[in-house]
């Protein structure tokens, strides 16, 4: 049996939509995402919340291994969000990533044009835990001086790619970050540097 969606389906989405908006317009700071999901494992509740409010039939979703692996997600997320599921990261509008250790090097997604920035993918990663206060240094637009997050767990030289990243802007993807009940935005004009 199909796993339902959001009860409210309006406002679950907005709510969503306004806690991811938030998060990227003020990076680094955590927003609260109380999604009320119970998806197919492994798909984590705010993943696919974020992927019923911000994905529909014009939006081609990229799933890590994990993710691809389980027949279930895949119908769930073409049910409740109509999204085509794609095999190639540089072809996706969003990429849902349940291993973060194991997520592909940035550079495989797409980037994005000068003519068309905003066609890059909008990579959605599920975190074990985000504390803000400790761990990496963000500064950047949306940030007054700089703020502090600790992200675990991240793939090895994820600060690097980070910098590469943001060195590429207006070019280059967007990240958001989600915990339990918790999101965070970390858009690519902001610069990362280790703590």
């Amino acid at each position: 049996m199909l796993a339902p969606g959001f009860a409210d389906a309006v406002h679950d989405a907005q709510g969503t939509f306004r806690a991811v908006m938030d998060a990227l317009a003020r990076p680094g700071l955590l927003q609260r995402l109380d999604a009320g999901l119970e998806p197919p494992a492994p798909l984590t509740s705010e993943l696919a919340a974020i992927a019923l409010a911000l994905t529909d039939a014009d939006t081609p979703v990229w799933l890590d291994a994990g993710l691809a692996a389980a027949p279930e997600v895949a119908a769930y997320l073409r049910f409740h969000t109509g999204a085509p599921l794609t095999d190639d990261p540089a072809r996706a509008a969003f990429a849902l990533i349940r291993d973060p250790a194991r997520c592909p090097p940035l550079s495989r997604f797409a980037q994005g044009t000068p003519a068309y920035p905003d066609t890059a993918t909008t990579l959605v990663l599920a975190l074990d835990a985000i504390a803000s206060g400790e761990g990496l240094r963000l500064t950047g637009p949306g940030i007054d001086g700089a703020v502090r997050i600790a992200l675990t767990p991240l793939p090895e030289g994820f600060v690097a790619q980070l910098a590469e990243n943001h060195a590429g802007f207006p070019l280059g993807i967007d990240l958001i970050l989600t915990a339990p009940g918790r999101v965070a935005g970390l858009p690519r004009s902001i610069a990362v540097t280790e703590g």
